[in-house]
């Protein structure tokens, strides 16, 4: 049977095949050997299962033997390490939170708190390294702030082609919109503490934000737990996963220097730099710094592309 891995505990898999039943599942032996250097299952896998005969008297839930990982189409990862500062010799490995996600919707407000851009940035070139096909600015709190404000904060998004919502889960105002985007989907939703997330998602579906956030909080603390999402079946045949984990990691598997083509506005100036390597900080001829002045690319942008790049060179070895 083909099924899809909602959640994972302890090297169990939580499989629900097509009928909706749900079988708990772990993998075939002979493919642990890949999870030595990554996750070898995750959250959002498509995958094959044999159905199995239960273990001992009473048991009534299903159990099945995860035979073949399906090839993803996207994959949201970060990278963990055992000891010592990353690219310190210690072995690091890739986490995959979740694979094969279609959207996602990265939660900002308009104000109380004040929108924080270097985080946006920051999950903006998460989800493009991730491979997403659609990635969404959801601006909440819309009713407390000026409308010009709004547009000159966004308008540089927009021109870059992301699609912004502009939600206010007081008034219900895009919550149909943003429940339509979820329609069938597997989606990632995340942002920064306050920005009206619950509430955003108790709008979409009665009770979905408490139910999201219990599962959280369980991560949180549940002491064999390898990631922060479980997807969660969604009324309009979409699934959600509440991804706290991308909030703060360092990007998986991007180094210093190939950090520019993650960033949309900065990418169609790169190739015309002078030279190859530049790093569009001090080099003359940098077609990326001219760009900054002409006001062709935000400079809020471009301080938050330099603020990543210098986190990324202090924290990975470039090879």
């Amino acid at each position: 049977m083909q099924g899809l891995v909602i959640s994972e505990q302890s090297g169990f898999y939580n499989v629900e095949v097509p009928d909706g039943s749900i079988y708990v599942c772990k993998v075939r032996g002979r493919l642990k050997e890949a999870a030595q250097v990554a996750d070898l299952v995750a959250i959002g896998d498509r995958v094959l299962l044999t159905a199995v005969p239960a273990e001992g008297a009473g048991i009534v839930a299903k159990h099945g033997i995860i035979e073949t990982i399906l090839p993803r189409s996207s994959v949201l990862s970060r990278a963990v390490r055992t000891t010592g500062k990353r690219g310190s010799g210690q072995a690091e490995r890739q986490q995959v939170l979740i694979a094969n996600a279609t959207g996602a919707f990265f939660v900002l407000a308009a104000t109380r708190p004040a929108p924080n851009l270097r985080m946006l940035d920051r999950l903006l070139v998460t989800g493009e390294k991730a491979g997403i096909d659609r990635l969404t600015i959801v601006l909440n709190k819309i009713d407390l702030e000026d409308p010009s404000h709004i547009d000159a904060l966004l308008n540089p998004y927009r021109r870059m082609g992301y699609e912004v919502l502009l939600t206010s889960a007081a008034r219900g105002d895009g919550v149909d919109v943003l429940r339509e985007r979820m329609r069938g989907a597997i989606s990632v939703f995340s942002g920064p503490s306050g920005v009206g997330k619950t509430s955003l998602l108790n709008r979409i579906q009665p009770g979905l934000g408490r139910v999201v956030k219990a599962v959280s909080n369980y991560d949180a603390k549940g002491i064999h737990t390898t990631r922060d999402s479980v997807l969660i079946k969604l009324d309009n045949g979409g699934y959600l996963a509440d991804t706290p984990g991308i909030r703060t990691l360092a990007v998986w598997d991007v180094e210093p220097d190939e950090l520019d083509g993650y960033f949309r506005d900065l990418a169609p100036f790169v190739n015309l730099c002078r030279f190859h390597n530049c790093t569009h900080t001090h080099e003359p001829g940098c077609a990326v710094t001219a760009a900054v002045e002409a006001g062709a690319i935000s400079r809020t942008r471009y301080d938050n592309f330099l603020h990543l790049r210098e986190e990324l060179r202090e924290t990975y070895i470039v090879y």
